[in-house]
């Protein structure tokens, strides 16, 4: 609630700035634009809750699981959630005026190009994102929450779920910048339509994947994380029909090996590391990981992070 009253504090001071002003409340209905958005309002607001959706079918089945499912569930899919929160959500909410502005001028060319660059950027955050948090989970969640009653048990059930979320990582964040475009050219239907489809398939999915875990011996919280990341991946899969693939691929590309060479310093930290303390393991393993795949995309000359460095340059000549 707080920072729904900051979105409209922030704008208060400058909307009292504005010239001759004299405002009165209505709810506009009379105006176009603003029946516009009522009616795309609703498929929007169907949309959010999907994934909350999902969780909660989930979390429902979990609790005919062992004790601790839901839990584990929970706690792992809240860590899941940070990154995705810090790339995807972060560059969806600034990409949108770009993509709405691109839209209403008759960009579209330039639009899909603006999409296509900025999913090569959650891209080349996210994979990383996602192999450093499946190999550092144990110690990040040791870190976080393993005192008192939350112990080593407690820990493996939460790591166990938190793998097989994060393997959707990718694909939650590449729903999240396609949904925006699709807000863009004011279509909300087609992401709640594809979110259905894939709502459906993760109810089909956790039956059976906590089933297959279950016959494997496996704890089988794990199959209903699986199944939403699965779910997500097919619902990411249909939406990005249409896209220039040469230049995402070339992304893809370029982060999965700059991914793989940071993954091998983090299993050699954590085999060198493995008798430090987790408040040890876990800020060093995340700051080794984060320095070794800055380099490597240096030295592949990913144009994304050298526009970066220009950026911080102006702004420190500006500064200066």
């Amino acid at each position: 609630m707080l920072g729904a009253f900051l979105h409209i504090g922030i704008q208060l001071p400058q909307l009292l700035r504005l010239p001759k002003w004299n405002f009165k409340f209505s709810l506009g209905l009379d105006n176009a634009a603003v029946r516009e958005v009522l009616l795309l309002m609703g498929p929007r607001l169907l949309g959010v809750a999907v994934v909350q959706i999902n969780f909660v079918v989930g979390t429902i089945i979990a609790s005919g699981q062992p004790v601790g499912s839901v839990s584990s569930l929970t706690y792992a899919f809240q860590i899941m959630t940070m990154p995705e929160v810090a790339i995807a959500q972060a560059i969806a909410i600034a990409a949108l005026p770009t993509f709405s502005a691109q839209v209403a001028r008759g960009e579209l060319v330039e639009m899909r190009h603006s999409l296509a660059s900025t999913l090569r950027g959650v891209l080349l955050l996210s994979l990383p994102a996602t192999l450093g948090l499946i190999l550092l989970r144990y110690p990040v969640i040791a870190l976080l929450y393993q005192r008192g009653q939350f112990d080593v048990q407690s820990t493996d059930m939460v790591a166990w779920a938190l793998l097989w979320y994060t393997v959707g990582l990718v694909g939650h964040s590449v729903v999240e910048i396609l949904s925006r475009a699709f807000y863009a050219l004011h279509d909300t239907r087609t992401p709640v339509i594809v979110g259905t489809i894939a709502m459906s398939l993760n109810i089909v999915f956790s039956f059976a994947f906590s089933a297959l875990f279950a016959s494997l011996g496996w704890m089988p919280h794990g199959g209903l994380a699986l199944a939403l990341s699965v779910s997500t991946a097919l619902e990411m899969r249909r939406r990005l029909k249409g896209l220039d693939s040469m230049n995402i691929g070339r992304g893809l590309l370029q982060a999965g090996f700059a991914t793989l060479v940071m993954s091998l310093f983090i299993v050699g930290w954590l085999h060198f590391a493995s008798g430090y303390s987790v408040w040890i393991i876990a800020p060093v393993g995340i700051v080794i990981g984060g320095i070794i795949y800055v380099a490597i995309m240096f030295i592949l000359r990913v144009p994304e992070l050298n526009e970066l460095v220009g950026a911080i340059r102006r702004r420190l000549r500006q500064s200066n």
